[in-house]
């Protein structure tokens, strides 16, 4: 008899104004700046046993503004940004289409664009991910709503869009100042494997 997969929770993170400064489409590499604890967070959850998971919404690919390629490359930029506090993202997940907006095959409507919960679902199943036991930290309410419909808890940040953000028609499970907030609340919640 097969033995089944092992699943640990994870901390789902949005990117642009949650990880990063919030500037528009972020279309060049020189743009990409940390926020202030984004990497103290990161190792936290990592020290936690935690996985860590960036899920964005990316449609400047769509809209033809870059290429998944340098969406590549700004994630491998953020890696190496973090990797020098310490901290570690265990994947990388994006959604490049818009249903209106979109140039060619990217204009559709998809599973995997936030609020849809697909790119959270999809790496639950790559990553042996319990989504019962995860959260979903982001600064739009879209966000929070992707993490609820896929089944972890969703936290709104007060940072990017945050800041004069309501939470919209899914109440997030706690608000936090700013993504350190966040993971401090969570790992507080005692529920960190």
């Amino acid at each position: 008899m097969p033995m089944p997969k092992k699943t640990s929770a994870a901390v789902f993170l949005d990117r642009d104004g949650t990880i990063n400064e919030e500037v528009g489409y972020l279309d060049r590499l020189d743009k990409l700046r940390l926020l202030p604890g984004a990497g103290e967070a990161v190792q936290l959850i990592n020290r936690s046993g935690m996985k860590v998971v960036v899920i964005t919404n990316q449609s400047g690919i769509g809209r033809g503004l870059f290429d998944e390629v340098f969406v590549g490359a700004v994630h491998a930029e953020m890696s190496r940004m973090l990797g020098e506090a310490g901290a570690v993202i265990d994947g990388f997940y994006f959604c490049p289409h818009h249903p209106t907006e979109g140039i060619g095959g990217y204009r559709r409507s998809c599973s995997c664009r936030k609020p849809a919960p697909g790119l959270l679902l999809r790496a639950a199943s790559e990553l042996a991910i319990d989504l019962s036991r995860s959260y979903m930290i982001g600064d739009m309410a879209k966000d929070v709503e992707a993490g609820q419909r896929a089944g972890a808890k969703g936290i709104l940040v007060r940072t990017g869009y945050g800041k004069d953000m309501e939470a919209g028609s899914s109440a997030p499970d706690h608000i936090a100042s700013d993504i350190l907030d966040a993971v401090r609340w969570i790992l507080g919640q005692g529920k960190t494997r």
